[in-house]
């Protein structure tokens, strides 16, 4: 074992992480060293493009829906991605899938471990590591509630009368939940999401060890990428914020120390759902902490940028991100199975234009989800919409819709990093209000599930809006996965060439150049160009002259 994995251990436990916890973990980082492949791809490239989806997602009556999936990803993703997110696909009691009840399993009613081993021969593979909490039904709760041995420090008990009010509340609900215990006794016990996501005791020696036998067994199982889910809030120290503790960057640490060791090539990928500044500091020193972290102000400022028909936020912004060096990178995406997170906005935005989108956002159809605030007050922290709804009005077309959602998602494809789609983008879905009436929460508006036969009826519909998005989208994606000036290495410059017209600029080590211009408005931009190239989207060479750029139109102009 590394010196470094030590280090980190002394670190964070002292003397508290005894001969005996070192054996443990030596004897199961051994376990599982010889089951993990080695044949890992070691680095991104413009090739990479992650699906994001459920693994119940498509249903049909011949065979689970793992299976389904597999078969349906053969016909209509396998030229378009590389990789597949699955979201939690082990048993679980809520949330859709993040209250886990037992993370070495997958769900029955979804099916087995054979079925993701049949999706890695056609695809590399993103699981999540539900690293904060698990579900209050799993077995691991039930031998705490029955006071088992081994299991008395499991989950984070506190005094209710411990102030907690620095404490940052991501929900509106209760902070500690009360539970009975074998012997009668009560104990309040730290529920940051919700009275079903027990958080777990990372203070806790042996809860480190059992979560590591949970990475080790997903390498184990073929992840390329792995999602460490809510990870700012694994550790707690009463009176002070309990996110973004320094303890609990040691821990990331520790979970990519231990990785590089047995799966080097394996993406460890932060999901922080904060203001910028906090999210990439998960990006540590550029070597030590995480290989990538979702780049959450990207999808409400792309939103800002177009029903202001303004890129200067979105200009602004982006002209300042920087990385920590080569071995790190950006995971973008626009839509996800959550909301559109509104931290990440502020410290960007001023508090009064996040308000104005949420409200025009809201006159559109779209849902909000609120969070309560120390000083008693409360603020919209996500927006529940389909991003297909969330660019257009409900009264545009449907050639409205589509110019406005590829324009989305060509700026997506353009940015540096590795871009991410979710399931209900590339089938070009709409709100789904039955979905959150049946289900009873906002998020549903954007998880909606599919029999096989019918989605597949309707992507061959010629002339639909689902038919429509899929091949244009699809066509999108290969071009930028064909040309290697979208390497997330490449280097990015982008420029607001006009309040409407975005220029980005991305160039490889060799002097390969494409410029991409975005029109983020409903009229018509007059540009001058000032180099002759080839628009890969329209397949048309571009002169040395003045260009007119169409309502919502995106080039993408290889210079020659």
């Amino acid at each position: 074992m590394n010196g470094n994995i030590n280090t980190l251990l002394r670190e964070v436990y002292a003397g508290r992480f005894t001969d005996t916890h070192y054996e443990k973990l030596t004897a199961c980082i051994e376990k599982y060293r010889p089951l993990i492949t080695q044949n890992r791809k070691q680095k991104w490239d413009e090739s990479d493009v992650v699906l994001i989806i459920y693994a119940d997602q498509f249903h049909h009556e011949k065979a689970k829906p793992l299976a389904v999936f597999n078969d349906f990803y053969y016909k209509w993703f396998k030229s378009v991605f590389s990789h597949v997110h699955l979201l939690p696909f082990y048993p679980w009691s809520s949330d859709d899938g993040f209250s886990v009840m037992d993370y070495h399993r997958v769900a029955p009613e979804s099916g087995e471990w054979s079925d993701i081993a049949e999706l890695n021969k056609q695809a590399r593979l993103m699981f999540d590591f539900v690293c904060n909490h698990m579900s209050a039904k799993s077995e691991w709760f039930n031998n705490y509630l029955q006071q088992k041995p081994g299991f008395e420090n499991f989950f984070l008990a506190m005094d209710p009368s411990t102030d907690l009010s620095a404490v940052t509340r991501p929900r509106a609900l209760p902070l500690l939940t009360p539970f009975t215990l074998h012997d009668g006794s009560q104990r309040h016990l730290w529920t940051t999401f919700s009275d079903d996501q027990i958080d777990l005791n990372y203070n806790e020696p042996d809860v480190l060890l059992a979560m590591i036998e949970v990475l080790l067994h997903y390498l184990a199982q073929g992840a390329d990428y792995v999602r460490l889910d809510a990870v700012g809030f694994m550790w707690k120290t009463p009176g002070t914020s309990c996110i973004h503790l320094q303890k609990t960057h040691q821990l990331i640490k520790l979970f990519r120390a231990i990785t590089d060791e047995v799966a080097p090539g394996t993406a460890i990928i932060t999901e922080t759902n904060v203001p910028h500044k906090d999210n990439i500091s998960y990006l540590g020193n550029g070597r030590d902490e995480a290989h990538m972290v979702y780049q959450f102000s990207l999808p409400p400022l792309v939103l800002h940028a177009v029903h202001r028909q303004d890129v200067t936020a979105l200009c602004q912004w982006a002209q300042g991100l920087a990385l920590p060096g080569r071995d790190t990178t950006w995971f973008n995406f626009l839509a996800s199975h959550d909301g559109i997170g509104l931290n990440p906005l502020r410290g960007i935005l001023p508090e009064e234009e996040i308000l104005h989108l949420v409200e025009q956002l809201r006159q559109e159809g779209a849902l909000v989800n609120w969070k309560n605030n120390p000083d008693g007050t409360r603020s919209p922290y996500e927006v529940n919409v389909t991003y297909m709804d969330a660019l257009s009005a409900r009264d545009s077309t449907d050639d409205e819709r589509l110019a406005r959602f590829l324009l989305a998602h060509a700026i997506l494809l353009s940015f540096p990093g590795v871009p991410a789609i979710y399931i209900q983008s590339i089938m070009g879905s709409r709100n789904d209000y039955d979905g959150v009436e049946r289900l009873g929460y906002n998020r549903a508006i954007n998880r909606q599930k599919y029999h096989q036969d019918d989605i597949e009826s309707q992507l061959q519909a010629s002339g639909s809006l689902r038919h429509r998005v899929y091949h244009a989208l699809s066509r999108m994606i290969v071009l930028r996965r064909q040309s290697s000036v979208f390497h997330p290495d490449s280097a990015f410059t982008i420029n607001s060439l006009t309040p409407q017209v975005m220029q980005i600029t991305r160039t490889t080590k060799n002097g390969e150049t494409l410029e991409a211009l975005f029109n983020i408005s409903n009229a018509e931009q007059k540009i001058k160009v000032h180099s002759t190239g080839f628009d890969l989207i329209s397949e048309c060479p571009v002169p040395h002259a003045e260009l007119t750029l169409r309502p919502w139109q995106v080039m993408w102009i290889k210079k020659q």
